[in-house]
C-alpha cells in the first residue's frame, strides 16, 4: 500500500454503494482502476466497517455488467445487467477509441466519437435515474474543439455538456480539457478539468536517466499561444525558463478551411545546449509539434521531448518514427486516457503516463464526499518525485 493512499483519512460513510460502468472503448482503463480500488478497500481498516452505511464496501470487482447491442440497421440500445438503485456510478468513456466497429447494413463501421457519445446516453438513459449520483469521466471531451463560435456555427461541446446534465449527470470529469471555459454551459454542475503534469513528469524522469532540472540546463515549451497556462505552470512546479512559439498565418487565403500557417514564431530566451520539454493538449497529425521540435533544433536545442496528454496519431507514426531516427525528438510522452495501438505502445521513442491509479484515487475520494483538491493540485507530488531524482533514487 502506497504511502499516499495510507495517509488518506476517508472515514467519511460513502454516498452509496460504489458502481463503476466503464464503456466498450474505456474497457481496459476501467478494469485498472478497479483493481486498485479492490486492493485498496480489501486492506483499509474503519471502524465502521460492518455498519449498514458501508454495505458492499468490500467486493471482489465494482464493474457492473452493461452492454450495448446493435440491430443489424445500427440501431442500438443501452442495457444495464444489475441493480444500480441507489448506487454512486460512475461512468466511464473513450470517445477517441476508434478501433471498436459494428455492423451497418452488412458494412463494418468504426465508431466515431459521435458514437460513443450516443452509448453513453444510452447507458445514462438505462439507469433511468434510480442511480443516487451519476459521474462522467470522460477523459477526452467530447467536441472540445468546437467549443467556441467564430462564424455562424454548432456550439457542440456546450450543448453536450447541458445534454448530460438534463439526463441526470451531477459530475463531469475530464482531463485537460482544450478551453476549460466550457464549463460555463452548466455553471450549477460540477465540472473537473484535470492536468496530468504530474504524470508527465514522473514518465520522464523514470525513463530518462542525468537529466539536469535546472533553468541552465532544461526549459518547458508552449507549442502555441493556447496551451500557456500548461507550460507556465510546469515551468514554475520545476523552476525552469518557459518558451513559446506562436503561429504566423497567412490572413489572406483559406486552404482546407483556415488560414495556413506561414512560419511558427518563437519567443523566449536562447534555448541553446539545453532540453526541451515540449507540452501541449493533444497530438493530432504531429505535424505541429514536430515543426516547432525542428524549429527548436534549428537554435541548437539539446534533447527534445514531447508531452501530450491525448496521442490521437491520425496520420500514423511513421513521421515519428523518422524523425526519432533522425534524432530531432528523444521520446514522446502521452497518457492511456484514450485508445493507444500496439504499434505505438512498441515504438522504442513512445513512453507511456498510466493514469489509472489517479482516477481510482479520485473515485475512492468522491464516493467518501472527501475534498479532491489536493488530488487536483500535484505540487507537493512533483516536488517528491524531483528530490528522490535529485539524490539519485530509482523512479518506480
Amino acid at each position: 500500500m502506497s504511502r499516499r493512499e495510507e495517509t488518506r483519512n476517508l472515514e467519511t460513510i460513502p454516498v452509496g454503494s460504489l458502481g463503476i460502468i466503464p464503456l466498450e472503448g474505456c474497457r481496459s482503463l476501467g478494469e485498472k482502476v478497479d483493481d486498485y480500488l479492490v486492493r485498496w478497500r480489501t486492506v483499509r481498516e474503519s471502524e465502521h466497517k460492518n455498519s449498514l452505511a458501508f454495505a458492499g464496501y468490500q467486493r471482489d470487482s465494482y464493474i457492473l455488467k452493461a452492454k450495448v447491442p446493435r440491430f443489424g440497421s445500427g440501431e442500438a440500445k443501452g442495457v444495464i445487467l444489475e441493480s444500480v438503485r441507489g448506487t454512486d456510478l460512475y461512468l466511464l468513456v473513450d470517445v477517441a477509441n476508434y478501433s471498436l466497429t459494428y455492423s451497418l447494413c452488412g458494412h463494418e463501421n468504426h465508431m466515431s466519437p459521435d458514437d460513443h457519445y450516443q452509448d453513453l446516453k444510452r447507458i445514462i438513459a438505462a439507469v433511468g435515474g434510480k442511480a443516487r449520483r451519476i459521474t462522467v469521466i470522460m477523459p477526452y471531451l467530447y467536441e472540445s474543439r468546437q467549443h467556441k463560435r467564430t462564424a455562424r456555427e454548432s456550439l457542440d461541446c456546450a450543448l453536450a455538456l447541458q445534454e448530460m446534465v438534463r439526463m441526470g449527470v451531477d459530475n463531469i470529469i475530464t482531463f485537460d480539457a482544450h478551453d476549460p471555459r466550457v464549463q460555463n454551459a452548466i455553471p450549477l454542475h460540477g465540472f473537473e478539468t484535470v492536468q496530468p503534469t504530474y504524470q508527465f513528469i514522473k514518465g520522464l524522469l523514470k525513463n530518462v536517466k542525468d537529466l539536469q532540472l535546472d533553468s541552465g540546463h532544461m526549459m518547458v515549451i508552449s507549442p502555441d499561444e493556447g496551451g500557456m497556462s500548461r507550460a507556465i505552470y510546469m515551468a514554475n512546479v520545476l523552476g525552469l525558463d518557459m518558451g513559446m512559439f506562436y503561429k504566423r498565418r497567412d490572413y489572406t487565403r483559406i486552404v482546407n478551411g483556415r488560414n495556413p500557417i506561414v512560419a511558427h514564431e518563437f519567443l523566449g530566451s536562447s534555448v541553446e545546449g539545453k532540453d526541451m520539454v515540449i507540452i501541449d493538449d493533444m497530438i493530432s497529425s504531429g505535424e505541429s509539434v514536430i515543426e516547432v521540435a525542428t524549429a527548436l533544433k534549428e537554435r541548437r536545442a539539446n534533447k527534445i521531448f514531447i508531452c501530450a496528454t491525448f496521442g490521437l496519431f491520425t496520420n500514423g507514426l511513421d513521421r515519428f518514427d523518422k524523425v526519432y531516427e533522425s534524432g530531432l525528438i528523444d521520446g514522446v510522452l502521452t497518457t492511456n486516457l484514450i485508445y493507444q495501438t500496439p504499434e505505438l505502445l512498441s515504438r522504442k521513442w513512445y513512453i507511456n503516463c498510466d493514469m489509472s491509479k489517479y482516477i481510482a484515487y479520485l473515485i475512492d475520494t468522491l464516493n467518501h464526499d472527501a475534498s479532491i483538491s489536493d488530488l487536483l493540485d500535484p505540487n507537493e507530488r512533483i516536488q517528491n518525485v524531483v528530490s528522490r531524482y535529485k539524490r539519485g533514487e530509482e523512479i518506480n
